[in-house]
């Protein structure tokens, strides 16, 4: 009898391991943002919920970073798997421009066009700041050092005709260029991001901001030489004391891969993106800006297959 009893107990251990060796494994994907303060943060984490809920065995992980430059570098360095980038950024990668002379990043590749991501020009109401030209010997923050609002900072002074040298360029990050503000340490600041940011709501609700636009000649130099900007408005009443429309400009958030992710797996990504925007719009305001017509608008960078073979179904892309 005992015998029989260990028989069938071997028999149980061998089944038991068989049946784990078939079960699916989870796909663990990292997917990089940005700053706490910013907004690929927490979209980053409503998009990590629906890829979790919706597709079986994905285990995606959004992860706090420092944004464009530094997600590029983590995805050409297989640290991680997905990212949220502006788009320029990805086009400098890929080509091996601005922050990539020296370290292209090949294996990039484009899922889809997020959502707008504006520049934002703020200063404090007693900067004496009301155009773009009186930044000049002000102390104004563009950005954490290589970042892609640094890099966009430098393109707006140069077809102003002005360098760092104009003014007293502090290089802080969106929390600490909002803190500056309310110290006093600095006079104005210029983000690049979704709109409403959350860094300028709450400087709006404990100092008192100007937001300045970008005359519509300065707006045409822009796109005449940097194609990736297109015109846009931010509309009064976006932020508190912002009594009337600011003309300005935006690149886009674009969701990234590495090109060694399989085929299915950022196939099933991008379907499980599109058939759940009403869900993710309700997670956060960002997901009502997704749309397949602008997701696949203005791409200078090869889509991943898995993202193009989803987009050819759907008929976005032919």
């Amino acid at each position: 009898m005992k015998k029989y009893i260990v028989l069938l107990l071997a028999a149980a251990l061998v089944l038991s391991a068989a049946l784990a060796g078939c079960a699916p494994q989870k796909t663990n994907l990292i997917l990089a943002t940005g700053g706490t303060s910013g907004t690929y943060y927490p979209f980053g984490g409503s998009m990590a919920q629906i890829f979790n809920s919706k597709i079986a065995n994905m285990n995606v992980t959004a992860q706090a970073t420092g944004a464009s430059v530094e997600n590029l570098k983590l995805i050409g360095k297989k640290e991680a798997e997905l990212a949220i980038v502006q788009n320029d950024m990805t086009d400098y990668a890929y080509a091996g421009a601005e922050a990539f002379k020296d370290a292209k990043v090949e294996n990039v590749r484009v899922i889809a066009n997020l959502y707008p991501e504006v520049i934002q020009i703020v200063a404090s109401a007693d900067s004496g700041i009301n155009t773009l030209n009186d930044i000049k010997g002000k102390k104004f923050s563009v950005g954490a050092p290589g970042s892609g609002v640094e890099a966009n900072a430098r393109q707006l002074l140069d077809v102003m005709g002005m360098t760092y040298n104009d003014f007293s360029a502090n290089y802080l990050s969106f929390s600490e260029s909002a803190d500056s503000l309310k110290d006093k340490h600095i006079e104005g600041f210029m983000f690049v991001s979704g709109v409403p940011n959350a860094a300028i709501q709450d400087t709006a609700t404990t100092s008192n901001l100007k937001f300045i636009s970008i005359s519509d000649d300065m707006i045409k130099k822009l796109i005449d030489k940097y194609p990736f900007f297109t015109e846009i408005v931010i509309p009064a009443g976006t932020y508190k004391g912002q009594s009337a429309d600011v003309k300005t400009v935006a690149v886009k958030a674009t969701l990234i891969v590495g090109s060694e992710v399989s085929e299915k797996v950022v196939y099933d990504l991008t379907k499980a993106l599109f058939d759940n925007q009403k869900e993710l719009a309700e997670a956060h305001a960002k997901g009502a800006e997704l749309s397949l017509e602008n997701a696949v608008k203005g791409v200078s960078v090869p889509f991943h297959p898995g993202a193009e073979k989803y987009y050819k179904e759907v008929g976005a892309i032919k």
